[in-house]
């Protein structure tokens, strides 16, 4: 489609970057953290990033709704074309509040149920991942330097695969999904950071056995669809974002293959 172009890309990389500034400047300091209904913490940074965030894509120059963590009430649904911005302003606050660096700013562009744009930056690691459909997926380093990325492909017969795993969110039903992969290594990791592990070939599988958030995974899916892999429900559906009223995602793999 027309509005998705390099321009529109590198703008929402820039609002992305502008909302880790923004987060980068609490995190420096002592900051009080809240509890919202669900008793998810929340913090100055995310309020802070969200307020970037809603300014910087009000401004572009096509209008779009916005879904955002931080104002699901003030959602209104797609557009005429099926089209929503999703947004995490800050993916990862407890990961945040631990200092572990492992958080960050999420924007997806949806489109009829699909995440066709996505950046991804991690404002402490000074690292970044974008990807849109047609342009392709990449790392940005911190240097500032960009590299086109993609997945490690199906490990070979009797490879030991590369397993991401959830800093914060251990689940019981993990084990048993483990068991019957076979061989593999445990990677720790908080965020959408993990997704981006698998996009970049890091790693070659993540299996989310617990709740989260279309706008915990919008971003990142973009990347890893862009970068050739793949996120399926357990059933083997690919995953949607069609129903922004159903906030939560089942659970779910993402696949490097």
């Amino acid at each position: 489609m027309a509005l998705i172009d390099q321009a529109l890309l590198s703008a929402v990389e820039r609002i992305a970057l502008e909302a880790g500034d923004a987060i980068m400047s609490v995190y420096a300091r002592d900051f009080s953290v809240e509890e919202k209904a669900d008793k998810s913490p929340l913090t100055e940074a995310d309020k802070a990033a969200h307020n970037v965030i809603m300014r910087g894509l009000q401004a572009l120059p096509v209008q779009i709704p916005i879904l955002s963590e931080e104002d699901v009430e003030g959602f209104a649904g797609a557009d005429a074309e099926g089209r929503y911005w999703l947004v995490d302003p800050l993916d990862g606050t407890k990961e945040f509040i631990k200092r572990n660096g492992e958080f960050t700013v999420n924007i997806a562009l949806i489109e009829n149920g699909k995440s066709v744009l996505g950046v991804v930056t991690a404002p402490a690691l000074k690292i970044g991942y974008v990807a849109a459909q047609g342009l392709g997926a990449f790392k940005i380093d911190a240097d500032g330097q960009r590299k086109a990325i993609a997945v490690a492909g199906e490990p070979k017969a009797g490879a030991t695969w590369r397993v991401v795993g959830s800093r914060s969110h251990p689940s019981p039903d993990l084990a048993a999904w483990l068991d019957k992969l076979g061989e593999h290594t445990l990677l720790p990791m908080g965020s959408s950071l993990k997704l981006c592990l698998i996009a970049e070939g890091c790693a070659d599988a993540y299996p989310r056995l617990g709740p989260t958030c279309l706008w915990d995974t919008g971003a990142a899916h973009a990347i890893v669809t862009q970068a050739g892999g793949r996120i399926e429900t357990l059933e083997g559906t690919p995953l949607s974002y069609a129903n922004p009223n159903e906030k939560l995602n089942p659970y779910f793999v993402v696949w490097g293959c």
